[in-house]
């Protein structure tokens, strides 16, 4: 979760953030959800974070059945 989604992007795309992108190579992003409220981001990572694998990967595939990287295609 992030209040800046270019910034963390840049982040992840240049290895600059540690933990899980850096352990996995995650660098690509193909799903995001925007939230007006901060609690109901928060409430709903957490969430999102339990789900089991088939779930995650179905609800990216929703919104992007081809896995495409996103971020390039949302005009930054």
């Amino acid at each position: 979760m992030t209040a800046d989604l270019s910034r963390r992007v840049h982040e992840h795309k240049e290895r600059l953030s540690t933990g899980f992108s850096a352990r996995y190579g995650a660098v690509r992003l193909v799903w995001y959800r925007e939230y007006e409220d901060i609690g109901l981001a928060i409430m709903e990572e957490k969430r999102i974070k339990r789900w089991r694998r088939a779930w995650k990967v179905r609800l990216i595939e929703e919104m992007n059945p081809d896995w495409q990287e996103v971020y390039g295609g949302m005009g930054w």
